[in-house]
């Protein structure tokens, strides 16, 4: 479940950069409308419920196996940064697109490219970034992680 959340969430996010970047590329209004609309749908309807589902099925992955949630490093800088993600998906990204919506839908040129190509652009970074520390495993364990487990009789 999380291997197919993250890939949904990474292909989202590429799909977003992709409108961000035609909106901020054409000289057609009705593309650019076009396109942060779709941006919209994404952002309203797609992307949080795959984000907080990449967040849920991580967490439970980590804390159900030998990983761990805060054995290795990997493991928790997966976490923040997918906390960190989710979150500016809620604070930036989101009100980035709906105020290039509300410009463009008023008939106002694309205010601030930055606004639809700033948000997918640092997420995708940062997924594949995850992706590849997911396959290469770097860093080594956390202090807790190299601390031997207790026993208890």
């Amino acid at each position: 479940m999380h291997v197919i959340a993250s890939a949904g969430w990474l292909g989202l996010t590429l799909g977003l950069l992709a409108l961000g970047i035609t909106a901020a590329t054409t000289g057609s209004a009705g593309t650019v409308e076009a396109s942060v609309r779709a941006m919209k749908l994404f952002a309203d309807w797609l992307l949080l419920p795959v984000a907080f589902l990449t967040l849920l099925s991580g967490l439970l992955l980590s804390l159900g196996t030998k990983w761990g949630l805060a054995r290795y490093r990997w493991v928790y800088t997966k976490f923040w940064l997918t906390l960190a993600t989710t979150t500016a998906t809620v604070f930036a990204l989101r009100p980035g697109v709906n105020s290039a919506v509300g410009a463009v839908a008023a008939g106002g040129p694309l205010p601030d490219a930055g606004d639809v190509l700033f948000g997918p652009a640092v997420s995708l970074s940062a997924y594949v970034f995850m992706t590849v520390i997911s396959v290469l495993k770097p860093w080594g364990k956390t202090r807790r992680g190299r601390k031997r487990p207790q026993v208890f009789a």
